[in-house]
């Protein structure tokens, strides 16, 4: 479980986040959504310590991540593992080398053990026989794949996507979903998801937390998210043609 106590970020004058307040429950994907602007890639930021908090606590299973100095967060770090927006994988390596660069950074195995590795997780991610190609070569569903085969290659306890399905089709976006929620669910992961995406909220939104002009406004779930009083969130969820039909 990964928790946010009283979390405040200002930027200068632009009180960002104000005493946030949510959870993120292992084994379950829990997607954190809001407007542009809400905080909520901010709320993502600090958590996982990109940004430092002002005020208020970040702890990992009851560990103060706030408080570790360098080196405590260093191996904090070997148990987390990133989806960055786009996959942002490295243009001048192959796949193999991509999803590689985590154990080559964080540990001293033999190759023979590191390549191993590779080809279990990109088995995992229904990708094999790629390790060759280059990002190049790639479709974007194929790119995004590579990228969770390299977030999971340390085996991580705690996963971090921002904005997964950005740049990809609704069958894509669709088969990426399914597969983060399968690799949180199979191995017990603290998965968070950055996303705007409705599709992704009620198709995977075991616990969905909605931040508004830096506060917690709405935490609930898939099941849950569609039938609120919550004017705010009912103009987020319901501001498009496609998700107004539901309310009819």
């Amino acid at each position: 479980m990964i928790e946010a106590r009283n979390i405040n970020k200002t930027f200068g004058e632009n009180h960002v986040l104000k005493d946030v307040n949510c959870s993120f429950e292992k084994g379950k994907t829990n997607l954190i959504i809001g407007q542009s602007g809400s905080g909520k890639t901010v709320l993502m930021k600090c958590l996982v310590g990109l940004f430092e908090v002002d005020s208020g606590m970040v702890a990992y299973d009851n560990r103060n991540f706030t408080t570790m100095n360098f080196q405590q967060r260093k191996t904090l770090r070997k148990e987390i593992g990133m989806l960055f927006q786009g996959g942002a994988l490295f243009d001048y390596l192959n796949v193999e080398g991509n999803v590689m660069f985590p154990l080559n950074m964080f540990t001293i195995q033999p190759l023979a053990e590191k390549l191993e590795r590779v080809n279990f997780v990109l088995k995992r991610v229904n990708l094999e026989n790629v390790n060759k190609l280059m990002p190049s070569e790639l479709s974007g569903g194929m790119r995004k794949r590579v990228a969770i085969a390299r977030a999971i290659a340390m085996n991580p306890q705690y996963l971090f996507c921002d904005e997964p399905n950005s740049g990809l089709d609704p069958q894509t976006s669709g088969v990426i979903d399914r597969l983060i929620q399968e690799i949180t669910r199979e191995y017990n992961i603290t998965t968070i998801v950055n996303t705007h995406d409705m599709n992704s909220v009620l198709g995977i939104g075991d616990s969905v937390v909605f931040i508004y002009k830096g506060e917690l406004w709405w935490k609930g779930d898939k099941e849950t998210i569609l039938h609120t009083q919550n004017p705010e969130l009912n103009e987020f969820v319901f501001g498009t043609e496609l998700t107004s039909r539901l309310k009819r």
